[in-house]
């Protein structure tokens, strides 16, 4: 009799054991274990863990988010290519792209201080917003004054030019000065930037007539990067290859004493190169110098000065600089001695951009050639809408317009489908802001290459007179001068 009551008992057992189990699987937990208090613990930190990663930067994200003032007056968009030109360059790297979740935290970087506008934002503060998210993504496009700095350059040797140093001489002189400090270490993917820079010059130099001089100045070169080794680096400047004609293996020699180092004084290696062409004097000589740096001047020094100085020499030297990964502040400088020297300024990303600013030299170089050796007072130039090339527009600036309004675009969808920063209105109204401003961009190019076509059949002196008086007008004031 009381077997019953037993077998009862476990058979009521068995039934809240099979019921527990079957609850404990729904959970996707391990039958009859204790879950320990810290494993809870745990578990919410990493859910904390994964809101921020949602959110890009966290609780140091709310901190840094601001909001736009009901009364704001945004600042208009540009309305000149001058004004399109100087403004400041943000983040022109890779494409990135709201699909892919690689990109996520690049892209939560860059719009980590942009407002939240989910709300009912007014237009003024859309297109406040829609300015400053532009501003992260600003391509450096090129103006008037860089067209007509390009077009001076290539115009080098046409009869038509009347200033002496555009003007073909009997001797052509390169004098490349290279940027060997400690940042030209930085990685381009598998090669240093001092590597690409190497190789590009190489290539350049080898494509030179034979009848050319060649030389090749290094500076940063010694020391550190440290305060300690400012001094000494700042005074290290070398003229490692003298101004002579190239021989491939004595070249390659000295190109190997071009190790990233320390800091970068960008006046002394000016002062110096118009010491290494003191004995070349413009009458004769057709000077022309390349500045390649990575950066502003880190030495205390006054590269504009210099810049200029070597300009108003009887070296009468054309100054073209290259700015290799440079940020804004770099720019401005390294512009500035650009525009002294009446030379042009190009910023470019890798080897390949480095190497193609180069070649135009080549051309240049090509046609001094032909002069030499045919000893004529006169060339065939092309006219003036084949320049149209040198400004680049049908490949670079399109490029940019392009790179640029797709960027702005998929940050904003980003914004809205992933953040749920903004609403469907605020993103709807901010897309379509972007695509005016950047059809506009592109109707400035195209009534620049009509304004070319006209002048196609006037001397090149007199075209770029012209160009020179229509477009000075749009250029804007710079703030740091009184």
């Amino acid at each position: 009799m009381k077997l019953k009551p037993f077998l009862l008992w476990t058979v009521f057992v068995f039934i809240l054991t099979a019921c527990g189990e079957k609850a404990d699987d729904e959970k996707n937990l391990v039958p009859n274990e204790p879950i320990a208090l810290d494993d809870v613990k745990v578990s919410e930190k990493e859910k904390e863990s994964e809101g921020e990663a949602e959110s890009g930067n966290g609780v140091e994200e709310e901190t840094e988010k601001h909001t736009i003032p009901q009364d704001i007056e945004p600042a208009p968009l540009p309305q000149t290519l001058a004004e399109l030109a100087a403004l400041p360059p943000g983040y022109t790297g890779p494409q990135l792209f709201g699909i892919h979740e690689d990109d996520h935290p690049k892209l939560d970087e860059l719009t980590a201080h942009l407002p939240d506008i989910s709300g009912e934002p007014t237009e003024a503060q859309l297109n406040h917003y829609y300015n400053e998210i532009l501003a992260v993504f600003q391509h450096d496009f090129n103006g008037p004054e860089e067209l007509l700095a390009k077009m001076r350059f290539q115009a080098i040797g046409n009869p038509d030019i009347e200033d002496p140093r555009m003007q073909f001489k009997e001797n052509l002189n390169v004098l490349v000065l290279l940027d060997a400090s400690g940042s030209m270490r930085k990685d381009l993917g598998g090669e240093t930037q001092m590597g690409e820079a190497k190789k590009a010059i190489t290539n350049f130099v080898e494509g030179l007539p034979a009848e050319a001089n060649v030389g090749l100045r290094i500076y940063g070169h010694k020391g550190t990067g440290s305060d300690a080794d400012k001094a000494r680096s700042c005074a290290s400047s070398d003229l490692i290859y003298p101004i002579g004609k190239y021989n491939k293996a004595g070249f390659q020699t000295s190109l190997e004493k071009a190790q990233p180092a320390g800091w970068t004084p960008i006046q002394l290696a000016i002062n110096e190169a118009q010491k290494d062409l003191l004995e070349f004097k413009g009458d004769q000589n057709t000077n022309i110098i390349y500045l390649v740096s990575d950066g502003v001047s880190t030495c205390d020094d006054d590269p504009v000065t210099a810049a200029k100085q070597l300009y108003e020499s009887d070296i009468t030297p054309i100054v073209n600089v290259i700015g290799f990964n440079v940020d804004n502040e770099g720019q401005k400088q390294l512009k500035e001695v650009a525009k002294v020297t009446e030379g042009t300024y190009e910023d470019v990303q890798n080897a390949e951009s480095l190497q193609n600013e180069l070649d135009q030299m080549k051309e240049i170089a090509k046609n001094w050639e032909k002069w030499k050796t045919q000893k004529e007072t006169s060339l065939e130039h092309d006219k003036l809408s084949n320049s149209l090339d040198i400004f680049g527009y049908g490949t670079d600036e399109y490029r940019k317009r392009l790179d640029e309004g797709g960027q702005v675009g998929t940050a904003l969808q980003y914004l809205y489908q992933q953040r749920k920063l903004m609403s469907g209105e605020s993103h709807d109204y901010l897309r379509k802001r972007n695509n005016e401003y950047h059809n506009w961009i592109e109707e400035e190019y195209n009534k620049l290459k009509k304004e070319l076509r006209k002048l196609n059949e006037k001397k090149i002196d007199e075209a770029l007179q012209l160009l020179e008086e229509k477009f000075k007008q749009n250029v804007p004031e710079d703030p740091n001068k009184s």
